[in-house]
């Protein structure tokens, strides 16, 4: 048994869909369901069939509330609701049509941790929008600030999909290393979360 179990408060989506939703969660033993407005929950998982503004205003203000441990469950982005899905600080994403028992805890558990959990396609997409993003502005950033060869091993276990303490343990690092060197090349990039990291690695070939 668990010695701690992820609380998680369910918000959005039509009755049917949030009953399936929360059916699913409810099978877990190391998560527990918690209504809306209950105790502070670890994870929200965010229902919504479409975004657009109003979504988007939603989102951010669970982002806020919840310090980004956040999983958004939707049918399918496009190209711009992809960037204010990212603008609006969400980082963990699981489409509708995956969102099977496995997947779904995956994700919470991920989110719990702090750490972001994308679908491959939508992270294909950020990668081409990065590259769009490069080709018309043409703008190179400075050979100085390239990862370490520490940092992009790193990466490549990310984008391997092993989370933090999997890559400490495959890289014999400590978790708190892990984490330091993912902070380390972000902030020197100005990339957003785990994905955005990985697409940029994968852009600039070092992956």
């Amino acid at each position: 048994m668990p010695t701690h179990k992820i609380g998680v408060v369910v918000h959005g989506g039509d009755p049917l869909s949030r009953a399936g939703l929360v059916g699913i969660l409810e099978q877990r033993e190391d998560l527990v369901v918690l209504e809306d407005g209950a105790a502070r929950a670890d994870v929200a998982v965010a229902i919504e069939d479409r975004v657009g503004s109003g979504a988007v205003v939603r989102l951010r203000k669970l982002v806020i509330s919840m310090d980004k441990r956040v999983v958004l469950v939707t049918d399918d982005l496009s190209e711009s609701q992809v960037g204010m899905v990212l603008d609006a600080g969400v980082q963990s994403v699981v489409w509708r049509r995956q969102a099977t028992g496995e997947r779904l805890v995956r994700a919470v558990e991920t989110a719990a941790r702090g750490e972001g959990d994308v679908p491959s396609d939508l992270l294909t997409r950020l990668l081409a929008r990065l590259r769009d993003v490069h080709r018309r502005t043409g703008v190179d950033l400075p050979a100085a600030a390239e990862p370490t060869p520490r940092e992009v091993g790193v990466l490549r276990l990310v984008a391997d999909g092993l989370d933090t303490k999997e890559i400490a343990g495959r890289l014999s690092y400590s978790e708190r290393t892990v984490k330091g060197l993912l902070h380390d090349v972000m902030v020197r990039r100005q990339l957003r979360n785990r994905a955005h990291a990985v697409a940029f690695a994968v852009r600039e070939g070092y992956i």
